[in-house]
């Protein structure tokens, strides 16, 4: 063995281990200046890269599609199990609508846009493809970021259309791809192609969600720590399995994990927060990788073109995109033109560009340059407005505090009975009355008040006061009681 390789490898984990730790410390920076956190991802993977200030050599297409596909799965399975059935039925078919059909706008008029700027067909096209797609994740952050909810249908019809969106990008950037590498033209059958890979990616994914939860529940694992395991085993599977079948594994992961997520599952909280900080890994690790990617010397050169075509996607491309699949479900025209205008661009863009590297067509290069350019640019046009839009537009929502502790059950079998979280707003009829003269049902009862720094014991003489968190015990079945009392449930 080359003793030296030792010294590499450690080298190059200390210099990945210190730009994670950046990206998570400089978090508070990028929120503060209201553009997506994974650009400071990029940005310092740039810095650490070959002309970047540690001079970190990268140049692996391959194995930067395969680590990026396999973020992309953590990251989609993460939305997935965080999807609810209620914002299902809210927003899935303007959604699928804007995940299909907007896609394939959104990738023509962008292909348009690019050939005014000069690009050959061929390159616009695969341009076009390459940037169709939005990225819930960078959405968000950014939302996050500016302390923003936004109003429920606006905000599941983004999060749900960024989740289902990726499928149609790797289908038309794959099959346009191997047009240019092969000289045939695109054919009228690419429309079954889609249509096939989408509904086996749908089938095989709830198929994989339902088995896994079949077994969640009758199996006995030895420790709470397998579970993630498991559900992680049913991410890859349902990817791996469904793609080798010719269908659209991403789209089979994201369905997989909305079964597991509508789930009552053992320990389902803490494999949410599991799969949280697995997405978030994901994210960094990923934009670190693609910004080691990028040559800074390179991008000079596509500088002019790159800046119209992302102006080109943004006011033109996207909200046309939205203002044509949105119009037939009724959305105000307000709601339409934030939907157009948040259509942010993520990792997805940049990871489909090195298909086209790794398959050595003509112009690859130049596409996966000017990609990575749009994809920078429009995490800052409409990212750094993107608060102040939603409260110019009045699409954010009064939302209650998050919980400043989480009380979980974790145990490796489903208890009957629940542990609930519930904030006291002013209004409610139980803000400033004590538990004593509350009716619960007969085996419901305050079990914790978190009061700012103080957990304090539920007692009779405790006093529920505006502001507060309190934890509440109950039975299945008298769940529709309590909420009456509390309201609704907060997320843990």
């Amino acid at each position: 063995m080359n003793l030296s390789e030792p010294i590499l490898t450690a080298s190059l984990l200390a210099v990945f281990g210190l730009l994670m730790a950046l990206s998570v410390l400089l978090g508070r920076t990028a929120d503060r200046l209201g553009v997506p956190i994974v650009l400071l991802f990029m940005v310092l993977g740039v810095l650490a890269g070959s002309q970047g200030i540690i001079g970190v050599p990268f140049e692996d297409y391959r194995f930067a599609f395969r680590i990026g596909t396999i973020a992309l799965i953590l990251i989609l399975f993460d939305g997935g199990l965080n999807t609810t059935a209620a914002s299902l039925r809210t927003a899935i078919a303007p959604a699928a609508t804007l995940a299909t059909i907007g896609v394939i706008i959104t990738a023509g008029l962008a292909a348009m846009g690019a050939r005014i700027a000069g690009v050959p067909w061929s390159q616009a096209m695969l341009l076009g493809a390459v940037v169709s797609s939005t990225d819930a994740a960078t959405v968000f952050a950014v939302l996050r970021g500016s302390r923003l909810q936004l109003q429920r249908r606006v905000g599941t019809t983004l999060e749900l259309e960024s989740g289902l969106n990726d499928p149609m990008a790797v289908i038309l950037t794959t099959a346009i791809t191997q047009s240019i590498a092969s000289g045939m033209p695109l054919r009228w059958s690419l429309i079954g192609l889609v249509i096939v890979q989408l509904a086996l990616g749908a089938i095989l994914g709830a198929a994989t969600g339902l088995g896994a939860a079949y077994l969640l529940k009758r199996i006995r694992l030895r420790t709470i720590g397998l579970f993630p395991v498991f559900t992680l085993s049913v991410a890859l599977l349902a990817f791996g399995i469904t793609t080798l079948l010719h269908g659209s594994g991403f789209l089979a992961v994201y369905v997989a994990a909305i079964v597991l997520g509508n789930t009552e599952l053992p320990s389902r909280s803490g494999l949410r927060r599991i799969h949280d900080a697995l997405a978030w890994l994901a994210q960094i690790g990923m934009f670190l990788m693609l910004g080691l990617l990028v040559f800074p010397s390179q991008l000079v050169g596509v500088v002019w073109t790159g800046l119209l075509i992302a102006l080109f996607l943004t006011f033109i491309a996207r909200p046309a995109a939205a203002f044509i699949c949105l119009l037939p479900f009724g959305f105000p025209k307000r709601e339409i033109g934030y939907i157009g205008w948040a259509g942010l661009r993520g990792a997805v863009p940049i990871v489909l560009a090195t298909i086209p590297v790794m398959a050595q067509v003509e112009g690859a290069q130049w596409v996966f340059n000017v990609a990575f350019f749009i994809v920078v640019i429009n995490a800052i046009v409409p990212g750094a407005t993107l608060g102040w839009i939603t409260r110019r537009l009045g699409l954010d929502k009064a939302e209650a505090p998050a919980p400043p502790a989480v009380l979980e059950i974790i145990s490796t079998q489903q208890f009957r009975g629940e542990v609930l979280s519930f904030f006291i707003d002013p209004t409610l009829a139980v803000s400033n009355v004590s538990l004593a003269r509350i009716h619960f049902p007969h085996d419901a009862a305050v079990i914790l008040v978190v009061r700012g720094q103080d957990l304090i014991a539920g007692r009779g003489n405790t006093v529920l006061q505006p502001g507060d968190h309190v934890y509440v015990a109950c039975q299945s079945e008298d769940r529709a009681y309590v909420e009456l009392l509390f309201g609704k449930p907060e997320e843990q």
